[in-house]
C-alpha cells in the first residue's frame, strides 16, 4: 500500500528533525539528564514539526536504551510505541475531544500506573479547541501530576490558551521553516524517490510550502507523476497557469490599460476563475513585489508562485506608494466581497479605479500619486507608462487635465504667452563675449556695487555689409551686459545636460536661481532639498561648462545658500510653482 510521503519520511529521532534544532537540543539535554518536565506546550504553525517531536519525547523518556537524549528504536518500548500495541502513550484531538465530559474520563484514567514502559503519556492536539469547563477540568491535574504522568500540548492558536494553563507548562515555540531548509529536505526526499527534481522547481515548491515541511512534501507527492519535475510541471499540477496571466493584469494596471486588464480579467473568469480568487492572487503578487522593493535581500519573505523576475518588473513600473495603495485597495475590496450581490461586477470596478487612481478620493491613492511626481523631481527610475487615449476625445475634464499635467509636466493652457517674455534668446542672438562683463553705459541706472574695469579685448576687425542687404539686429538681441538674459540663456541650454527633476527646480526659478558677476556665477539655492540636489560636484561641472562656453573663457562657479524666505515670500513661492504645475487644491 503506497503510504504519503510526509508520513514515510516522518522523523522518528529528535536528530532527523529539520529546522528546530534551538527545541531538540533542549529536549534531548533533558532526557539524557533526566530533568524532564510533567507538562511541555508545543506552539507553532502547521507542518514546523509539534506532533512529530511530541511522539519522539513520548518514546525517548520510554526508552530503555536512549542514545543521546535519542530513541534507540530497536527496545520492545520503541517497537511496541511505533507500532501503536503499547496503550500508554495516547494522542487526543481537542477539536473533537473537547467537552468537559472527555477531559474527565482522561483525568480519571491516568492516575493509573502505566502498564508496559515508564510513564504514561497523553499529547493532547490542537488544545486550543478545548471548551473553557475542560481547560478548568485538566488545571488540577496538570498542576500535580503522578510521577508516572507526562502532558505534552500542541497548539497553532497560543492566544486561546488560559493562562492558568501557560503557568504551568514548559513552552517551547516552533519556526517556520525557511525556503532553503524546505528546498534541501525535498532534494533529499527526490533523491531517495527516484525523483529528478530541477533546482528552480524546486525553489518554486519551497515557496508554495510557506513554512510547512509537510504541505512542502505534499506538493512534491503531487508533482511526482512523472520522472522529472519541472517549474511548468509544478505550475500545471497545481493550477498555477494563471499567475501568469496575473502578471499581465498587474502590468496593465501599471500602464493604465482598463482595456487590458479588462481583457486579461474576462479571460480567467471565462476559465472559471472565482472573482475572489482572482483578487486574491493579485493581492499576493502585490505583496510580494512590494516586499521584494522595499527589502531586496529579503528573498525568503516571498511566498506567492511568481518568479523574481515579474516582481522586479513590477516594482520598476510602480513606486512603492503605489503598490502598498493598490495592495489596501484590493484587501479592502476582498474583505467586503461576502456582502457582494454581482461579485464579478464588484471585481471589475477594483481594477477600473486601479487603473485610474485619480478617480479615487483614497488618501492612499493621492499619496501614491505624490510619489510619483516626487521620483521624477528626483529623477527617479520609475517612470509613468504611456497612457492609451481613447478615439473621439474631444477634450480634457478640468480634473483631467490637472491630473495629466501632474504625471508629464504639461505646462496649463494660457501660459505660453506669460512665459514668451521669459524664454532664453536663441543662440545666434547672445551677446558678444567681449561685452559680457563691459561697465553699464550711462543711460542704465547705477548699480549698487560697479564693477571693477577689466582690460578690453582686441576685437576682429568687422566686415562691413553690403549696401543693397543691410544686416538687421536680432530683435530678440540683449543690450551689451545684460546678464539676465545671459542667465535665461544658460537655463536653457542646461535642459539637455541635467536629469528632469534638477532642470524642473531650475525651470521654475524659485528654489534656485543664479547672477552672473566678475568673479564667475553664483548659484543660490533654497537649504535643504533644493541645496542637496545641486551641490553634486557632476551638477556643478555642468554648469561651469555651459558658462564657460558662453563667455568664451573658464567661469568659476559656485553654489550658496539661500536665506530663509519670510513666511509670506515662501508662499508666494509655493503658489508659483503650484500655479506653473497647474496643481489646485480643493477646499
Amino acid at each position: 500500500m503506497y503510504q504519503a510521503l510526509y508520513r514515510k519520511y516522518r522523523p522518528r529521532t529528535f536528530d532527523e528533525v529539520v529546522g528546530q534544532e534551538h527545541i531538540t537540543e533542549t529536549l534531548k539535554t533533558q532526557v539524557r539528564t533526566g530533568r524532564l518536565g510533567h507538562a511541555y506546550l508545543f506552539i507553532g504553525t502547521r507542518g514546523t514539526g509539534k506532533t512529530t517531536c511530541a511522539r519522539i519525547l513520548a518514546r525517548a523518556v520510554n526508552c530503555e536504551h536512549p542514545v543521546d537524549g535519542n530513541p534507540c528504536g530497536e527496545c520492545a518500548a520503541c517497537r511496541g510505541l511505533e507500532s501503536g500495541s503499547i496503550l500508554d502513550v495516547t494522542e487526543l484531538d481537542a477539536a473533537s475531544n473537547n467537552g468537559v465530559d472527555h477531559v474527565r474520563a482522561l483525568r480519571d484514567e491516568a492516575v493509573f500506573a502505566p502498564a508496559s514502559v515508564k510513564k504514561r503519556v497523553y499529547i493532547i492536539d490542537e488544545v486550543h479547541m478545548l471548551s473553557g469547563a475542560a481547560f478548568n477540568a485538566l488545571l488540577k491535574i496538570l498542576e500535580e501530576p503522578p510521577e508516572h504522568l507526562m502532558f505534552i500540548l500542541a497548539t497553532t492558536e497560543l492566544r486561546k490558551i488560559p493562562v492558568t494553563i501557560l503557568s504551568r507548562c514548559q513552552r517551547y515555540s516552533f519556526r517556520c521553516l525557511s525556503p532553503e531548509c524546505i528546498g534541501c529536505q525535498l532534494m533529499h526526499v527526490a533523491g531517495q524517490e527516484g525523483l529528478e527534481l530541477t533546482e528552480p522547481a524546486c525553489e518554486l515548491l519551497s515557496r508554495l510550502a510557506d513554512g510547512s515541511m509537510r504541505d512542502g512534501l505534499s506538493l512534491l507527492d503531487q508533482c511526482a507523476g512523472t520522472a522529472r519535475i519541472d517549474v511548468q510541471d509544478v505550475l500545471s499540477t497545481m493550477g498555477l497557469a494563471g499567475k501568469q496571466q496575473t502578471a499581465k493584469l498587474l502590468a496593465g494596471i501599471a500602464a493604465h490599460d482598463i482595456q487590458q486588464v479588462l481583457t486579461v480579467f474576462r479571460s480567467l473568469w471565462s476559465a472559471g476563475g472565482d472573482p475572489v480568487s482572482i483578487l486574491g492572487e493579485l493581492a499576493a503578487l502585490l505583496r510580494d513585489a512590494l516586499l521584494l522593493q522595499v527589502a531586496p535581500g529579503g528573498g525568503q519573505l516571498l511566498t506567492g508562485g511568481f518568479d523574481r523576475q515579474t516582481l522586479e518588473q513590477a516594482g520598476r513600473d510602480m513606486t512603492a506608494a503605489e503598490l502598498l495603495a493598490a495592495l489596501r485597495h484590493v484587501q479592502g475590496v476582498l474583505d467586503g466581497m461576502g456582502q457582494s450581490v454581482n461579485p464579478r461586477l464588484t471585481a471589475e470596478l477594483c481594477l477600473v479605479a486601479l487603473c485610474r487612481p485619480e478617480l479615487s478620493e483614497d488618501l492612499a491613492q493621492l499619496r501614491a500619486r505624490v510619489s510619483r511626481l516626487e521620483a521624477a523631481l528626483s529623477g527617479g527610475a520609475v517612470q509613468q507608462p504611456a497612457r492609451p487615449e481613447p478615439a473621439g476625445r474631444a477634450e480634457l475634464s478640468p480634473k483631467e487635465a490637472a491630473a495629466c499635467s501632474l504625471r508629464n509636466d504639461a505646462p496649463p493652457a494660457g501660459e505660453n504667452e506669460q512665459n514668451k517674455e521669459e524664454s532664453p534668446p536663441p543662440d545666434g542672438s547672445l551677446p558678444p563675449k567681449d561685452d559680457l562683463f563691459a561697465p553699464p553705459k550711462e543711460s542704465t541706472p547705477p548699480r549698487d556695487e560697479a564693477p571693477a574695469p577689466m582690460e578690453e579685448p582686441v576685437r576682429p576687425a568687422e566686415t562691413p555689409a553690403a549696401p543693397s542687404a543691410p544686416v538687421q539686429p536680432a530683435a530678440s538681441a540683449p543690450e551689451s551686459g545684460d546678464r539676465a538674459a545671459l542667465w535665461r540663456t544658460l537655463v536653457g541650454r542646461m535642459k539637455t545636460r541635467l536629469p528632469i527633476g534638477h532642470y524642473t527646480l531650475l525651470e521654475n526659478g524659485v528654489q534656485i536661481t543664479g547672477t552672473f558677476t566678475d568673479g564667475g556665477l553664483t548659484l543660490s539655492a533654497d537649504p535643504g532639498f533644493a541645496y542637496d540636489l545641486f551641490k553634486a560636484p557632476q551638477v556643478l561641472d555642468e554648469f561651469r561648462a555651459v558658462a564657460s562656453e558662453l563667455c568664451g573663457r573658464t567661469v568659476p562657479v559656485k553654489l550658496e545658500a539661500a536665506a530663509a524666505a519670510a513666511p509670506d515670500q515662501a508662499s508666494r513661492n509655493l503658489e508659483q510653482l503650484m500655479h506653473r504645475k497647474g496643481i489646485t487644491i480643493k477646499s
